[in-house]
């Protein structure tokens, strides 16, 4: 992430790692206040292990792409609605806007869990362990609703309306 105050929104992706059991690290990296850290934290990834690379950025969010540029792992960039933002529009557009041949995959404003689900995702292609887990995950969220829907069919409210 590219500042602590971004801490409030990317710790929903380490939350999720957590609960998958992926090891991760959580850092700030700022493109504009340590361009050389970025640099070097975005080039040395893959040789210490990394595979996925999560990157927040609110306003102007140059960190996603600034990161992409300098690695070959994907980068998911969670487009941030900071208080310099333009409701985080501008967050959005700099991170899906991204030139051919370096890619940000992003999710939606201020979704860190959901980069962490598809960083999951990404890692499952090779991981019995991780796809079985997401199985499990995805049959949880719909338990989750079913509940839900028998919850709100007790009380009188009828979802085929």
């Amino acid at each position: 992430m590219g500042s602590k105050s971004d801490l409030k929104i990317m710790s929903a992706a380490a939350d999720i790692l957590r609960q998958f059991g992926i090891p991760y690290e959580i850092t700030l990296v700022s493109p504009h206040r340590t361009p050389h850290r970025m640099v070097e934290y975005a080039e040395s990834a893959r040789k210490r292990g990394l595979r996925v690379l999560i990157a927040g950025g609110g306003g102007a969010a140059h960190l996603p792409g600034m990161v992409a540029a300098f690695t070959t792992l994907p980068v998911i960039g969670v487009p941030i609605n900071s208080t310099l933002s333009i409701q985080g529009l501008d967050s959005i557009l700099s991170m899906i806007q991204m030139p051919a041949g370096t890619p940000v995959a992003t999710v939606g404003l201020d979704n860190a869990a959901n980069a962490a689900v598809l960083a999951t995702q990404m890692l499952a292609l090779n991981n019995a362990r991780l796809a079985d887990a997401l199985e499990r995950y995805r049959t949880t969220l719909k338990d989750r609703v079913m509940r839900t829907i028998e919850e709100l069919r007790k009380g009188g409210f009828q979802d085929d309306v």
